[in-house]
């Protein structure tokens, strides 16, 4: 018998980020159909057979922030998390409205219109917390006085399985230029709250392409754009949006690492030998493999 170095993840989340739904499903920019960005990306997931914990969808949900795009994604998205089993966790983007998404994504009509979009969940030992890092009228981020004192709180009790944190701007060097003039500012005061807290890791989006990077000595984890992402081999430099590469992330937290795979939600041709799950398990019990507990 031969035991497996690491167990099976304690929870998995599914990260999709940058959806820029639209409220009458008109093509964005008049080239992306972001719905269907979404549905095959959910489809995929279903069809996987990986069963997330929680769907977690870091921001820019939709483009112009309107009430239908928001009440569309809800048809969209809630059917999937109860079949699925997974609970669902939002954050707001540059491109969110506050008050239309907690009315008409998360069917909360209990809050001011203006305050920020922050939640705790506990899934399983896991806690995740998430941050309001958008500013009304602008597309650059920040985490206000309130909402840092609160983050101290939260983190004041760790959690057996720790924290992970969700906000929309990574706290994280920009390798686009042009994004410098979005970026989330005052960095600084963030990390001071996140030392030596249970904060394993970090979700965000808002760039539109995969990154990695760490933050106060926490891991960051940006999920590429489900909408279209950012060339960054774009002939002569700059940016160049594009109807490619879009992905979701698939974290899996384990009590003594946090794993961050992107998971592409184009399907291309088979190469080798494709080997269903059933014969995975076969081929792992006769070689005498099993999970550590």
């Amino acid at each position: 018998m031969i035991t497996t170095e690491f167990p099976a993840a304690s929870v998995v989340l599914a990260h999709l980020t940058d959806l820029h739904i639209t409220g009458d499903g008109s093509p964005l920019y008049g080239a992306v159909d972001s719905t269907a960005a979404l549905v095959r990306a959910l489809d995929r997931l279903e069809a996987s057979g990986v069963r997330p914990d929680a769907l977690v969808l870091s921001g820019d949900l939709a483009d112009r922030g309107e009430p239908e795009a928001y009440a569309r994604l809800r048809g969209l998205v809630e059917p999937v998390a109860e079949r699925l089993g997974a609970e669902l966790v939002v954050a707001t983007g540059n491109h969110d409205d506050r008050a239309s998404l907690r009315a008409h994504l998360l069917g909360d009509h209990s809050e001011p219109a203006d305050r920020p979009v922050r939640s705790v969940h506990r899934i399983g030992d896991l806690r995740v917390v998430v941050l309001d890092s958008s500013v009304p009228g602008a597309h650059w981020g920040a985490v206000d006085d309130d909402q840092l004192a609160w983050l101290a709180g939260e983190l004041a009790s760790p959690v057996p399985l720790g924290t992970i944190l969700v906000l929309h701007h990574p706290p994280a060097p920009t390798i686009l230029d042009l994004a410098l003039t979005v970026e989330l500012r005052e960095q600084d005061r963030l990390a001071e709250v996140l030392r030596g807290s249970d904060v394993r890791a970090i979700l965000a989006g808002h760039v539109h392409h995969t990154t990695s990077s760490t933050f106060a000595g926490i891991p960051v984890h940006v999920a590429a754009g489900l909408a279209y992402t950012q060339d960054l081999l774009a002939a002569g430099g700059g940016t160049r949006g594009q109807d490619g590469e879009q992905a979701l992330a698939l974290v899996h937290v384990l009590p003594e690492t946090v794993v961050h795979a992107v998971a592409p939600v184009r399907a291309h041709d088979t190469v080798g030998e494709r080997v269903p799950q059933p014969e995975v398990d076969r081929r792992l019990a006769a070689a005498g493999i099993v999970r550590r507990a």
